[in-house]
């Protein structure tokens, strides 16, 4: 890795000042809507909206919620209720929360009303509140309240009734991507350098700085001396960072990878000052940056005109690259070997497409070209991960032993007959084979396997399991594929077709110049070997080629799509995919990760995968949405965004604003209930859910920019695509203007 000092620009520190208005939005976020602004003194005042307005806004469902108009008895303003918080919120759960999950949703089988007093009477004057979705909405509402330290509240009854689809989508932009917004430096290091995955006998905050950030160490250094109460250490990395006993060896003392800062304003000492550059982390539980997460998050990201923080996203990917020398499955030490599917190059250009205006602009496209070209030399286009039989790519990370971030005992029922034959407890096995005094060749396939598994970021899928680092997959090589495309195209547009390879970028034994011509002919040779190798005519997709048995897997995925998101297929394959592959994964709630034939049964001595059959993942969702785009399929495109949208939607208002990592898409009742390993991030949460899930949150605002305004009304108004297709058969369904920017 380099060697070199990071120069960074000096940033001024910025000084935000929160204004307390009497005209508060009832829309707005909660930590202005329940700030200081919110006082008892302003209890009798009316807001000035209009019955119009109102009537517009939220839907009228309530067919759906047994709700009331929301305006009092004038018919002039909407209803305000004012509230004593402690008092309603325990009264509301005791009457509605009958399984006691602090939770208020169709399995509960309360009263579902409640009245509350109108701010206008001073509390005198009481209305029903009726219905799951707005008992749901109040508990979210009080405990948010309570949260902000407020006793007694003025509440507008437009946050109970709210349109659902304007909610989550409300709640994304303004409280889940805040709330999933981290950095790192000196301010919270002692929290987030901590791993609850540390099993050591000490764990302890601890930082490793790659030597091509010299000024990073002096930073840190200089925290843990002024607080050392933090008991932070601050470690050299060695370079190159990814030898696989030095990571081996790692993992008695784990720590958290330094990624990008910026430099701001020096101390009152004189010293120089650094803050970390933000970025979203998948879910509330985590600190660190991950990998194709954070491509997803940043398709949402701008949808919600939150392209800085994207652009600090791609920076943190640039540094990891340019110091660890690939992106890194997430930014800790046991990952150094790791990365995860490749989505610089898109995920760059579309930020630079959004900033292009700032001065600065061009040298963030370059820096990222740059990165993303030594991403595909060092990490793909490089054996073990490079098979130059068929030409083709897999993912093989690096590593020894057991996966160090999952404790031993995960695999207590595959160590456990190894530790018999060597007449070792459980722990001396491990010891003893993580550090080479034992020779099990097929363990050590197994967890070739494993690694390769987790890499590809489809951990677990029987798809994968137990032959993943043999398999030349779909989404990597239509990944690459992209990569290549969009390096040429890059080159040719915007660097004259020539682009010089600075000494901190170069990669021995390849070009100091790149032109786009080289780039375009790897496109061009890729797609030829994928048509060749991985192509089935019959069946009408694309399919993982076995590298080792030189044959295709015949394993159905969703991932056949991503060939269509990358451009890597041709017209004729494109519309033969939408007429053959489509209809084998086009399920209730959009489309499913693979079919069930190929998943194949499941029960006791097979349980279920995450990533098979019958459960379906936002990533898959969006790649497959853009690329039908891509190639004119505008209608099936929208009926897969309304699918998802719509089974999003439902479990939302079901089931108190719950948004998760993944769903079950064959399930009409509750399909965020996934039984599977690693259960379901983002299901479990006290009152009100604050983060969501990263992908999830980008994909329910991206897919709500390619259906039009028919179908969101629709939508809002908690309606299935089959009921939906009823109602307008016959119409044609234009798709929306601003969703041809999800073609580039």
């Amino acid at each position: 890795m380099s060697s070199q000092q990071s120069p960074l620009p000096i940033h001024p520190k910025k000084h935000h000042e929160r204004k307390g208005t009497l005209n508060l939005d009832p829309y707005a976020a909660p930590d202005v809507y329940y700030g200081t602004s919110h006082s008892p003194r302003q209890v009798a005042k009316s807001r000035t909206y209009s019955a119009i307005d109102q009537r517009n806004s939220p839907l009228d469902s309530s067919i759906k919620t047994g709700r009331r108009t929301s305006h009092d008895a004038t018919g002039n303003a909407p209803r305000r209720y004012l509230i004593n918080v402690d008092e309603t919120l325990k009264t509301l759960l005791a009457r509605e929360d009958t399984d006691h999950n602090i939770q208020i949703t169709i399995e509960d089988s309360g009263p579902k009303t409640i009245p509350l007093g109108t701010a206008a009477s001073g509390g005198y004057r009481r209305f029903d509140v009726r219905g799951t979705y707005m008992l749901s909405n109040l508990l979210q509402e009080l405990t948010l309240a309570k949260k902000f330290g407020r006793k007694q509240i003025v509440l507008d009854e437009s946050r109970l009734n709210e349109n659902p689809v304007n909610r989550m989508a409300r709640l994304i932009k303004d409280q889940f991507w805040p709330n999933l917004t981290r950095r790192i430096d000196g301010s919270n290091i002692a929290s987030v350098a901590r791993d609850p995955k540390d099993w050591t006998p000490h764990p302890r905050p601890r930082i490793y700085i790659p030597r091509g950030a010299p000024e990073q160490h002096e930073y840190y250094t200089r925290v843990a001396l002024e607080h050392p109460s933090m008991n932070l250490d601050v470690i050299w990395l060695n370079d190159p960072p990814d030898n696989e006993e030095y990571v081996r060896d790692l993992n008695s003392a784990p720590g958290l990878l330094a990624i990008e800062m910026e430099r701001i304003e020096d101390t009152k000492d004189g010293k120089p000052d650094y803050r970390g550059l933000p970025f979203v982390v998948p879910g509330g539980r985590f600190n660190e940056l991950y990998g194709w997460d954070s491509y997803m998050e940043t398709l949402g990201l701008l949808v919600n005109d939150r392209e800085e923080l994207a652009e600090s996203m791609v920076k943190h990917f640039c540094f990891c690259i340019r110091h660890y020398g690939k992106i890194l499955n997430a930014n800790r030490t046991y990952y150094l070997c790791r990365s995860q599917p490749p989505f610089l190059t898109d995920m760059a250009l579309r930020v630079y497409d959004r900033i292009k205006h700032k001065p600065d602009s061009m040298d963030f496209l370059r820096k990222a070209i740059l990165a993303a070209i030594k991403d595909y030399y060092c990490t793909w286009m490089s054996q073990p991960r490079f098979d130059p039989t068929s030409g083709l790519s897999r993912y093989v990370p690096g590593g020894l032993g057991v996966p160090p971030e999952t404790e031993a005992t995960h695999f207590v029922h595959i160590l456990t007959p190894y530790a018999n034959k060597h007449n070792m407890t459980f722990d001396e096995f491990v010891k003893a084979y993580n550090y080479g005094h034992v020779y099990e060749p097929e363990l050590d396939e197994y967890f070739m396997h494993d690694r390769a598994v987790r890499e590809s970021g489809h951990d677990t899928s029987y798809r994968l399991e137990k032959v993943a680092a043999h398999l030349a997959t779909v989404d990597l090589n239509s990944l690459l594929y992209k990569y290549e495309v969009d390096i040429a195209r890059t080159i040719r547009a915007f660097f004259g077709d020539k682009l010089q390879i600075p000494k901190e970028w170069h990669v021995h034994g390849q070009p100091e110049t790149e032109t786009s011509s080289t780039w375009d002919r790897r496109a061009k040779k890729r797609r030829q070997i994928m048509d060749k190798l991985m192509w089935d005519e019959n069946k009408g997709m694309f399919f993982d080629y076995n590298t080792v048995k030189k044959q295709t897997t015949g394993y159905e995925s969703a991932t056949t799509f991503w060939a269509m998101w990358a451009g890597a297929c041709t017209p004729r394959q494109a519309s033969m995919m939408v007429a053959k592959a489509l209809p084998r994964f086009e399920v209730h709630g959009g489309l499913v990760s693979g079919s069930e034939e190929s998943r194949g049964p499941v029960g006791i001595e097979r349980p279920n995968r995450q990533w098979d059959y019958p459960f379906g993942w936002a990533p898959q969702q969006i790649l497959a949405w853009t690329g039908l785009l891509r190639y004119g399929f505008e209608e099936e495109a929208q009926r897969l965004a309304y699918r998802w949208i719509y089974m999003c939607t439902k479990a939302f208002v079901d089931f108190n604003g719950v948004v998760v990592e993944k769903y079950d898409v064959t399930q009409q009742i509750s399909p965020h209930k996934v039984e599977a390993e690693y259960g379901n991030q983002g299901s479990d949460f006290k009152g009100v859910a604050t983060e969501g899930f990263g992908w999830v949150n980008a994909s329910y605002v991206y897919g709500l920019q390619i259906v039009n305004s028919h179908m969101k009304r629709a939508l809002g108004a908690v309606t299935t695509w089959d009921t939906f297709k009823k109602m307008t058969e016959g119409e044609v369904m234009e798709l929306k203007p601003e969703a041809a920017s999800v073609h580039t």
